[in-house]
């Protein structure tokens, strides 16, 4: 029986997790800190993209193996481009409607977003890259 340590699926989600926790504590901090100084909204956008940028680096090279590709650099923003327009929805609803914390909703839209994200990574850079990922 190969155990989880050992089966390649659990490993690229892992290391997909452990990829997205760096990426959320830094995009984190960095929306916490311009978030004083400008608009919530414009400070979510500007950790967003510091996000994309450190997400397809640690993404293709770590979970998914893959070479860098400028044709894979090109497309990968569409992936967070689809999640900023839910995240952006879910921060207002959250904020405005809900009456979260702007200091807090970032992380469940975070958290609601994961699976999707996951997913279309490994669409992405499976499609625009050639090494492929090993199947999940």
């Amino acid at each position: 029986m190969t155990t989880l340590k050992n089966n390649p699926q659990v490993s690229r989600w892992i290391s997909f997790l452990i990829g997205g926790g760096l990426n959320t504590g830094i995009t984190y901090c960095l929306y916490l800190l311009l978030s004083y100084v400008i608009n919530y909204q414009i400070a979510y956008a500007i950790a967003y993209v510091a996000g994309i940028v450190f997400a397809y680096f640690f993404n293709s090279k770590v979970v998914f193996k893959v070479e860098h590709s400028v044709i894979g650099m090109l497309v990968y923003p569409t992936i967070y481009l689809v999640q900023y327009v839910l995240g952006a929805v879910l921060l207002n609803v959250l904020v405005e409607h809900l009456n979260m914390h702007k200091a807090v909703a970032p992380i469940l839209v975070i958290l609601l977003l994961l699976p999707s994200s996951y997913l279309l990574n490994k669409v992405v850079l499976k499609a625009t890259h050639k090494t492929k990922p090993a199947k999940d």
